[in-house]
């Protein structure tokens, strides 16, 4: 059900090797990306971070691609749960949603990738539309380059236009240039079909970082009782460094609407202390573990 100690990812990771999980097993870290996406480590160099950091369980989720998974051999001591992040919308507000334990080599699988790569292709020619708009040619070639063969998102973006000198950092790329969105979010499919791909790839959906949307705590509500609805299994409740308020308020969040909980650092690269790899919180009492599933 997830990839042991020294076995490669095969083509079938369901097949690929088992292992026991239990209760006293709190060291994991069920959200981190690498440069298959928008993280600064290699999969190789992630998977030896965490293991350095003491985590046990381990999913790469991401960005909307599984490449990360492709000949990647954990350390002894650490397991990793096939993952991948992918993008919606709901409510008129994008909104990611984590696929984990899920089968890589499946139909689903296939269907969803293929169709994220042609939104965010479409995503990407419209953010370069809008640069050329604004005074900056060849937006697209030049993300393309930063991007060195994933699958094109903002970051890349940013990192061009900071190293063409007309931002001086990508912070502010985004606030003057990307925006939060990111545009459009019609590009994405709906909340319901990306549920859908994970269920149908055997894995569990789970709505990522829930209060990173800016939502108010009613519409929040809202939120995860159509997660729930639409079959959507189980809610981050820690995400990176987070107030225990928040935590306490998310597991029970998570309750009321029947979903397991998650944890995750949302592990981007080295140097962010919000979001240390490793770095994740017990969850409270009373949640059910999303890994107790599997």
């Amino acid at each position: 059900m997830w990839i042991g100690a020294g076995t490669s990812v095969a083509a079938n990771p369901r097949d690929a090797g088992t292992g026991t999980l239990t209760r006293s097993l709190m060291s994991i870290d069920l959200h981190t990306h690498t440069t298959a996406s928008d993280g600064r480590l290699t999969p190789q160099e992630l998977v030896g971070a965490a293991h350095a950091a003491g985590v046990q369980l381990l999913s790469i989720t991401d960005h909307d691609v599984v490449d990360a998974y492709a000949g990647l051999i954990p350390p002894h001591g650490l397991s990793l749960v096939p993952g991948i992040e992918f993008s919606t919308w709901h409510g008129r507000h994008g909104i990611h949603v984590v696929g984990l334990n899920v089968t890589l080599d499946s139909d689903a699988m296939h269907t969803a990738l293929a169709a994220q790569r042609d939104a965010r292709n479409e995503r990407a020619a419209r953010i370069a539309a809008r640069l050329h708009k604004q005074g900056f040619a060849d937006a697209l070639a030049g993300a393309a380059r930063h991007a060195g063969g994933a699958l094109l998102g903002r970051p890349h973006f940013a990192a061009w236009l900071v190293a063409i000198g007309a931002c001086r950092d990508a912070e502010q790329a985004f606030r003057k240039y990307l925006g939060r969105g990111g545009g459009p979010i019609d590009t994405w499919p709906a909340l319901a079909i990306v549920i859908g791909w994970i269920r149908a790839a055997g894995g569990d959906a789970v709505l990522a970082h829930p209060a990173k949307y800016g939502l108010t705590r009613q519409r929040l509500d809202r939120l995860a009782g159509a997660f729930a609805a639409a079959g959507g299994q189980a809610l981050e409740v820690v995400s990176g460094m987070q107030a225990p308020d928040l935590t306490r308020d998310l597991a029970a969040l998570a309750a009321r609407h029947g979903l397991a909980a998650s944890a995750g650092s949302d592990f981007h690269q080295p140097g962010q202390p919000w979001a240390q790899l490793g770095r994740v919180a017990a969850l409270p009492a009373g949640c059910a573990p999303v890994w107790e599933r599997w």
